[in-house]
Formats: C-alpha cells, structure tokens, sequence
C-alpha cells in the first residue's frame, strides 16, 4: 500500500488513519498501533520540519505486510539527513518536544535512516505479533 502526499500537517490525519487501518490488518493490538501511528506522525513532522523546512513538497508512505513483520518507508526529496546526526534529547531534560526519534526506535524493531541522492528514505520495521 502507498500513500503520496505534500509536506503539510493538514494530511497527517489521512497518514495516521491508513496506517492504523494497516496494522489493524496485520494483527496489531490497539497499544502497539498508536505507537506506531505516533511514530510514524513523528517521522512525517520530522520530514515537514527539516527536511522541506515546512515547505509543501511531496512525501511518500510505502507500507508492506510480509511473513514475519511490517515494514514502513518514508521517502522525502528534501534535505538529506546524515543519520549520526539524528538522536533524542536526554529524557532526563524535560521539556516540551524533541522525542520523536526516541518514540521512533521504542516503536520499532529495526530502524534505517539512509540517505539518497536527493531526500532520504527511512526504513521502519516491526516484527508481527505471535498468535496461538
């Protein structure tokens, strides 16, 4: 399934809507689907603030069901980002925002920042829930 759309916040609704449908097809309980959502919403905003410095650009939400797990690739055109730039703040320093990498790797079990050409394309992958 992929979703394209422009680098505005107006269209985070329809991202988290599709990717809670998504997962709810892939046999994801409730706690583990909002946490994805909230990281993935992190990940566009991220793309929203630093990669197209809120200008409106196009994104896309690649999402695929395999055996074992999901797998999630975000792929902008903006600002490349160098990954061992890309950390959380301390959570031992409260205040608002700065958390949404940290969210992104408590979501997920595998977690690939890899710079192209032009943007990045960020790779994002949790292994499906055991049933039985």
């Amino acid at each position: 399934m992929k979703i394209t759309f422009t680098s505005d916040t107006c269209h985070l609704a329809k991202v988290r809507k599709a990717v809670r449908g998504f997962l709810a097809k892939n046999g994801f309980d409730e706690c583990a689907t909002e946490l994805m959502v909230l990281a993935l919403d992190e990940a566009c905003t991220n793309v929203i603030r630093h990669a197209y410095a809120h200008e409106c650009k196009p994104v896309r939400l690649e999402m695929t069901g395999l055996h074992k797990l999901v797998r999630f690739v975000l792929r902008d055109y903006g600002r490349s980002c160098d990954p061992k730039k890309i950390k959380s703040r301390k959570l031992e320093d409260i205040r608002p925002g700065g958390l949404g990498v940290h969210i992104i790797q408590q979501a997920f079990d595998h977690v690939a920042y890899l710079p192209q050409a032009k943007g990045t394309r960020l790779v994002l992958e949790k292994r499906r829930p055991a049933h039985g």
